[in-house]
């Protein structure tokens, strides 16, 4: 079924925000083979899809490896994403780990489950690439989720930090590379709508309603309703970092500072201009 012109704008917006992340990043390069981790959420179904059109018209190849993990949540649809998969003719591993049940045996009723649950299929995934030959891994996280990060770090962390748009892996064995950094979740969201992808809702984690992090969300959602752009102006604020601006004494030398010391130039802003944020044209995976 062809796309309507609203959906096929859109399809292009994501791809070219997309191409410029791998672009700016260096996220896949020729011969790479990229696992990509799909949840059954609406990112990670979008982030696949848009891997694999820009696959068919890259000035490079490089090969993509669906993989899903099946934690053994109860009613959990098994046989929805091998369909899909096999919908698409896409190279795909399904494997199975009842962490479900070692996360709700840990973890006391009412409290956090994401950070064991994330720890368990962070191991599987890793696992999995290695026995399936991936030298990068491509997760779901969009704009919105390294920015809520960066202030779920700062409000409750204590911690100048957020989510970076490419990592290596602890035993420096992978890389893994976040794609979507640059794609708002709302164009995500209506992008899995237009495109009808069979979502399969999380029951362990969705259902937490008091996160920290929902509490963030909400936050940004409001800012963003009352001053539009603010997570646009986040982003780019971690992408334009003044170390001497900040107070990390192993970042900045600020006890050996002097009036010789050569600093980035930059004074605080207390009333900033409203400035629009502009991507430039992707370079790199776009024809």
């Amino acid at each position: 079924m062809p796309l309507s012109n609203t959906l096929q704008k859109l399809k292009r917006s994501l791809e070219s925000h997309v191409g410029k992340a791998i672009g700016d990043y260096n996220m896949i390069e020729d011969g790479d083979t990229v696992l990509v981790c799909v949840s059954g959420g609406k990112d990670s179904y979008t982030l696949l899809s848009t891997l694999m059109a820009l696959q068919q018209r890259a000035p490079i190849k490089f090969r993509l490896i669906a993989m899903n993990l099946d934690q053994k949540q109860p009613g959990f649809p098994a046989e929805i994403l091998p369909r899909y998969f096999e919908s698409l003719g896409i190279e795909f591993r399904i494997v199975e780990a009842d962490t479900y049940s070692l996360v709700k045996e840990k973890i006391p009723e009412g409290k956090t489950t994401c950070s064991l649950c994330s720890r368990l299929r962070r191991g599987i995934i890793y696992r999995t690439a290695k026995e399936l030959g991936a030298n990068k891994i491509a997760l779901g996280h969009h704009r919105d989720d390294m920015v809520h990060t960066l202030f779920l770090n700062i409000l409750f962390g204590g911690k100048l930090k957020a989510m970076p748009p490419k990592l290596v892996t602890d035993d420096k064995a992978h890389i893994v590379i976040r794609p979507l950094a640059y794609c708002a979740e709302s164009e995500i969201a209506k992008f899995a709508r237009g495109m009808e992808f069979p979502i399969i809702p999380c029951n362990l984690c969705g259902s937490q309603e008091n996160l920290q992090r929902q509490k963030i969300r909400e936050m940004m959602q409001d800012w963003d309703k009352r001053f539009p752009g603010r997570s646009e102006a986040a982003l780019t604020a971690l992408q334009n970092v003044v170390p001497s601006h900040l107070a990390d004494n192993q970042l900045f030398d600020f006890s050996n500072l002097t009036l010789d010391t050569p600093v980035e130039e930059g004074d605080i802003v207390f009333d900033a201009p409203e400035m629009p944020i502009v991507f430039s044209q992707p370079i790199s995976l776009l024809a």
